[in-house]
């Protein structure tokens, strides 16, 4: 068990140990404590070394013995020998100086002493405690070894130790007691002298032990639950990581995360010893298990990591290309400098590499010296300041398709290198430093959304930093009330029939009445085409919403069940002649999108106030068949055909009273809106007969675990704020699936299981006849075991329907419950594009729809 500084310093946190030492001990195992300096000590001690003035270093020494009595005082022990001895020792070494010793080896034996004075007062508190605590010198169990091409300064200051297992030390400690108290961070090099294991020496510390008592688990205490999705401090919404396989942990640790010292692993690795990150302060968390690779979990980037501070070295010769030794000479330079090369990107002419300032010293000087010396052999250009932001997981290759809008974010970036490691685990972009800290937060979310990190898997994924330590979980998110309210009516409703769609009425109006809360908009519109149930349309129009239809049918569709007074919006695209002529016929404003209409078709608008959808030249969302702009997208009018389209309405006596651009579906970012809303008005200005500007919807539902929501107020702001800069212009939506999505679910029959190779599939009663937005554009949706729906999620299934095709999958690779023939799986969100999309195919009957509404 290691404890860091912040987790000794005061007696209650001294109390925390003796409780957690306690509770493992209850549970039959001989316990070895590994403790840091005091917080600050360390710090303090290395003050000490830099004193030239025999009497600072003095007082110096001075005050650091006085913090440790005060310590020993509020724990009200009297002083122990071993603290005192080692309380004098460093009076006597500030007195000596470090003339007898040398520098070095001086600085490091002044250092060990916050973890002896540390460990010395562990060790009186623990037994005084009714705990018998041994102390034991960790110097007399960790021996140094030497590596090549180490100087005197890294053999001291930053040394490394082989730890194998060790069945003698094992049965020593065995026989002197059960619980013992050691320090991190020191070790004894062949010489004898005491060294330092560097920067986070007592995780590595820790490691050592492990391996060597080849323990039952290393547990690292420190102030968090252990490693998250990201830097929970740039990312609140960032999740904690459950379970991580050496490898990707230490690719996390050493990619930026502060909370583990990537060398800790490396020993534990070949006894395959398993490691626990534990909080200090809230121990009733699960924290982190880090161990032997996970087979049973489907791909998944595990962390997004960034590290600031990094300086590139771009070196660029014609003459590099297939010449012997090139790199040899460079790379000796960086060697003669003591810089050590992170990640390298090579070109016919170029060769580009990093330099992490966690493992060199950075300073200008050190830089100019190398670059001067480089200069003798190729052209240099060092680029700085930079951050690299690294993707880690394993299997990273196999994810790639996966990643497509991620990579779009950094194509609006200055990217100067992109590392894909040769382990599989890694992808790494290295950006200027000034962009990562607002980028990191939109990367994690589109890594969610992608499906990329698999938030829903329960057996790696945990809670949120937000909800551990937090407020909860973001606000705006939509509860899922068929999870616990309506679980017992939904299976008997499944007990009727399945397959089966279920809206829920009261979510539609939780829905329809955030929308309304927009204060800028001055006309709602339902996009029907996402759901065309009578109740929904009955609830809708109830709370005031006007209805945007597609085709006559659902004109015809609405115009039966709302108020005659209910506006309509009518927005074909390549639809016949006789389409609009129906919808001439009714109360409807029409929207055009082409020439083609007025070229061909120009006297059924004649007199008419007509609306103009625009395509603004891109496209937005979540797969690219929910992308309606661009020019790869069949809707609205090119910008540069305006100006032949009024002129077309102007010679058939139209008029263009409303403009319109939709640019695509799953939108979670509020500013999309106001960039719309700007453009139109643009337009609208340059026309002069424009009345009223219609936005679109495509409002985004999250469907990941942890997927932030569309933050509403946000977007209540940004439409103000543009609402006020064009007053002129009326505002328009038309949101679909947005108000019903999350209010239908669609219950199923699991059938039967089959093992194929690694994959487990699991088939149920209907499929891509049902729901088909997995099969068109990988849409996820939650998939859940209803009749086993507080039972643990332990195996992993490929969720599979009926149809004799390759496509009909609902959901690949879902943490579930065991399933047995005849369960009720539910697939969550199936509200929008779920019934009005299926089909009869393999004359499979088609689900039925039924409403709750309490």
């Amino acid at each position: 068990m290691k404890f860091g500084g912040t987790s000794v310093a005061t007696l209650p946190r001294w109390q925390n140990i003796l409780e957690l030492v306690a509770s493992r001990r209850a549970e039959g195992a001989r316990v070895l404590v590994v403790v840091s300096a005091l917080s600050g000590i360390t710090d303090a001690l290395k003050q000490l070394c830099r004193h030239g003035d025999h009497g600072q270093r003095v007082e110096a020494a001075k005050a650091i013995v006085q913090r440790h009595y005060e310590l020993l005082e509020h724990m009200q022990l009297a002083l122990p020998d071993t603290l005192n001895d080692r309380l004098g020792d460093l009076s006597r070494l500030a007195d000596d100086g470090a003339t007898a010793l040398g520098e070095l080896a001086w600085q490091a034996q002044v250092q060990a002493h916050g973890e002896l004075m540390s460990s010395a007062l562990g060790a009186a508190f623990l037994s005084h405690s009714g705990l018998p605590t041994h102390w034991l010198d960790a110097r007399e169990c960790l021996a140094a070894v030497a590596l090549p091409n180490q100087n005197e300064r890294t053999r001291l200051l930053s040394a490394m130790v082989e730890a194998k297992p060790d069945p003698a030390l094992n049965a020593r400690l065995a026989a002197l007691g059960e619980v013992f108290i050691t320090q991190g961070f020191i070790a004894r090099e062949s010489k004898g002298r005491t060294v330092l294991l560097g920067r986070g020496g007592s995780d590595t510390s820790a490691a050592y032990f492990g391996a060597l008592l080849k323990a039952q688990r290393v547990e690292i205490w420190t102030d968090v639950a252990g490693m998250f999705t990201a830097n929970p401090r740039q990312v609140p919404g960032a999740r904690l990581l459950q379970r991580l396989d050496y490898e990707e942990a230490q690719e996390i640790a050493s990619t930026g995360a502060k909370v583990l010292h990537p060398r800790c692993l490396s020993p534990l690795r070949e006894p395959r010893v398993p490691l626990l990150i534990k909080d200090t302060n809230r121990p009733e968390l699960d924290g982190t298990v880090i161990g032997p690779e996970i087979r049973a979990h489907a791909p998944s980037v595990k962390a997004i990591s960034a590290r600031k501070g990094i300086t590139l070295v771009s070196m660029e010769s014609v003459g590099m290309w297939q010449q012997v030794g090139f790199l040899a000479d460079v790379f000796a330079h960086f060697k003669q400098h003591g810089l050590s090369v992170d990640l390298i990107g090579s070109a016919e002419t170029n060769v580009t590499v990093s330099l992490d300032p966690t493992e060199n010293l950075l300073d200008s000087d050190a830089i100019a010296a190398l670059a001067t010396d480089l200069a003798k052999v190729c052209r240099v250009k060092v680029i700085a300041p930079c951050a690299a932001i690294t993707l880690v997981g394993r299997g990273m290759r196999s994810l790639l398709h996966t990643l497509s809008g991620v990579l779009a974010e950094f194509g609006q970036l200055r990217v100067h290198m992109i590392s894909q490691s040769s382990n599989n685990l890694n992808l790494t972009f290295v950006v200027d430093e000034e962009v990562v800290d607002a980028l990191l937060p939109h990367l994690h979310d589109l890594l969610i959304a992608a499906g990329a990190l698999r938030t829903d898997d329960s057996a790696l994924f945990g809670p949120s930093w937000q909800t551990l330590y937090g407020t909860g979980e973001a606000p705006g998110a939509v509860a899922a009330w068929w999870r616990d309210a309506q679980r017992q009516q939904l299976l008997e409703l499944a007990a009727e029939t399945t397959p089966r769609y279920v809206y829920h009425l009261p979510t539609v109006r939780q829905q329809a009445r955030a929308l309304k809360s927009l204060a800028a908009v001055d006309r709602l519109h339902y996009a029907v085409k996402a759901n065309t149930h009578p109740a929904i349309l009955h609830v809708l129009a109830a709370e005031g919403f006007a209805f945007e239809c597609v085709s006559p049918g659902e004109l015809k569709a609405v115009g039966a069940i709302v108020p005659e007074a209910t506006p309509l919006l009518f927005t074909p695209n390549f639809a016949p002649r006789e389409d609009y002529v129906y919808a001439l016929g009714t109360r409807a404003t029409i929207t055009l999108d082409a020439l083609h209409p007025l070229k061909h078709w120009g006297e059924l608008f004649r007199g008419r106030e007509i609306v103009l959808r625009m395509d603004l030249g891109r496209g937005l969302g979540h797969h690219e068949k929910v992308r309606t702009g661009g020019s790869g997208s069949k809707f609205g009018l090119p910008l540069d055909q305006l100006a032949a389209f009024l002129q077309l309405a102007d010679a058939h006596g139209a008029t263009v009273r409303g403009l319109h651009a939709h640019l695509g579906s799953g939108v979670l970012d509020a500013s999309h809106w106001g960039e719309v809303y700007v453009q139109l008005a643009s337009l609208a200005e340059r026309i002069g007969s424009v009345a009223f500007l219609n936005i679109g919807g495509g409002l985004g539902v999250p469907s990941h675990p942890g997927e932030a929501p569309l933050d509403m107020v946000e977007l209540d702001r940004v439409l103000r704020e543009v609402k006020a800069a064009y007053p002129q212009y009326q505002l328009w939506m038309e949101p679909g699936r947005y108000l019903v999505a999350d209010a239908g679910v669609l219950l199923a029959r699991a059938t039967q299981q089959k093992d194929k190779g690694a994959f487990r599939y699991l088939g149920i009663d209907t499929g891509m006849n049902s729901l088909i937005r997995p099969a068109l554009y990988d849409a996820w949706h939650e998939i859940v075991n209803l009749s086993r729906l507080d039972e643990p999620a332990t195996a992993l299934y490929q969720v599979v329907g009926p149809i004799c095709e390759s496509g009909d999958v609902l959901g690949t690779d879902r943490r579930l419950p065991e399933a047995q023939e005849g369960d009720v799986i539910l697939i969550a969100q199936a509200g929008a594009y779920g019934k009005v999309m299926s089909s009869h195919y393999n004359l499979r009957d088609e689900a039925d729809e039924v409403v709750i509404d309490a």
